[in-house]
């Protein structure tokens, strides 16, 4: 299969699961702010692991959780997964915690500790602005 037939997969897989992960009634989903950052399929379509991340509580305990309700719910987003794309086989869901935006604001956080041990009198409030964007 070629390379940019499975992105374009990728990324239908992606948007459909984000809107229907919005349907899912499990208390353990239904109550956070989920969102699925990315999703990868295998060249035979047979198994898709997607990433999500959850906005506000990232202790372990509740990631665990919310992937335990994740794979509870997997049959219904996968009826909706078969439902919007037409595909011979529907893939198997695995669902893997994406940590990538936590990361990137520790590494953030570490770049201006650096700066301003650096240079404190040369950090200005605008520089500051500058960083976080």
């Amino acid at each position: 299969m070629a390379k940019y037939r499975r992105e374009r997969i990728n990324d239908e897989v992606t948007r459909v699961l984000g809107d229907a992960i919005r349907t899912v009634k499990d208390p353990r989903v239904a109550g956070e702010m989920i969102t699925i950052t990315q999703s990868r399929v295998t060249g035979d379509l047979k198994y898709a692991k997607i990433f999500f991340s959850v906005l506000g509580d990232n202790s372990p305990e509740k990631i665990k959780e919310i992937k335990k309700g994740l794979i509870s719910a997997q049959g219904v987003l996968r009826h909706a997964l078969a439902e919007e794309i037409n595909l011979r086989i529907t893939p198997e869901l695995f669902f893997e915690y994406d940590d990538s935006m936590a990361k990137g604001a520790h590494i953030e956080d570490l770049l201006k500790e650096a700066l301003s041990k650096h240079n404190p009198d040369n950090l200005e409030s605008d520089d500051a602005e500058d960083l976080n964007e």
